[in-house]
């Protein structure tokens, strides 16, 4: 499965982005998908996960209750919401799937990569 991930870009502190994560390829609906996210300096960091039918969400504790996760398998394309955000969320945004893998660690596919800055 190829992913591309976008919707990044420039916000206020306090404001909200969309990230979308569209996949190409055979049985999306198979894989487990996640967001990682990267900061200048810093080790790669997981962000979110969901199950393949989006019945089971995972989320950092530093995202928790202001990013929500999603998917809609019709349209191959998972989704993260991220609301009220902070200077602190300032990253390279990964999307990334995978059918067995450990849900916070092990991932087989990965995205290019959207930037998001949060200005202060």
């Amino acid at each position: 499965v190829q992913l591309q991930a976008s919707g990044g870009g420039l916000v206020q502190a306090g404001g909200s982005l969309r990230l979308s994560c569209a996949a190409s390829g055979r049985a999306f609906s198979s894989y487990r998908m996640g967001w990682f996210r990267q900061a200048p300096g810093k080790e790669r960091e997981f962000v979110a996960t969901i199950t393949w039918g989006g019945g089971s969400t995972y989320y950092a504790d530093s995202v928790k209750g202001r990013f929500t996760i999603s998917r809609d398998n019709a349209k191959n394309t998972a989704y993260l919401q991220m609301n009220s955000l902070k200077p602190e969320d300032t990253a390279v945004y990964y999307c990334a799937a995978t059918k067995g893998g450990h849900p916070t660690l092990s991932y087989d596919y990965w995205g290019q990569g959207t930037l998001v800055t949060v200005s202060s």
